[in-house]
């Protein structure tokens, strides 16, 4: 089994689509270990987004980011890292596939609705950032 760290973002939470975003994560057979929802300071935000801080949209994310509550969520069930970034989607909403959440919920590359862990050193530094 492995974990990985899911974000509901702010954009998602504001039209109120949780409820859908969570039915979606136990349809595709994952496991919540631990959920909460917080809102950000934008320092934290900084603070998680640091491996792109040298990036042109690292204070526009960042602002995103801390601008309204999130949900983060544990994930567990086999190869949870790649199965999570299919649901996902593409990084931009108009070129996921069809039926992937960042397609359906999703408005631009930085507000496209949903995070997840890239690997698992990263899901391992993202679970204890929120997870202590």
């Amino acid at each position: 089994m492995e974990r990985t760290l899911a974000i509901i973002k702010p954009d998602a939470v504001k039209k109120r689509v949780i409820g859908k975003i969570i039915q979606r994560i136990e349809d595709e057979g994952f496991e919540i270990l631990a959920m909460k929802m917080l809102h950000l300071t934008k320092e934290e935000a900084k603070q998680f987004y640091y491996v792109h801080k040298d990036k042109p949209f690292y204070e526009s994310l960042t602002d995103f980011m801390s601008s309204g509550r999130i949900v983060v969520l544990l994930l567990e069930r086999e190869n949870a890292i790649k199965h999570w970034r299919e649901v996902m989607g593409a990084t931009d909403p108009a070129q996921a596939k069809p039926g992937t959440l960042r397609r359906l919920y999703g408005f631009s590359v930085e507000r496209n609705a949903v995070h997840g862990s890239d690997s698992p050193q990263t899901a391992e530094w993202e679970i204890q950032f929120f997870f202590k």
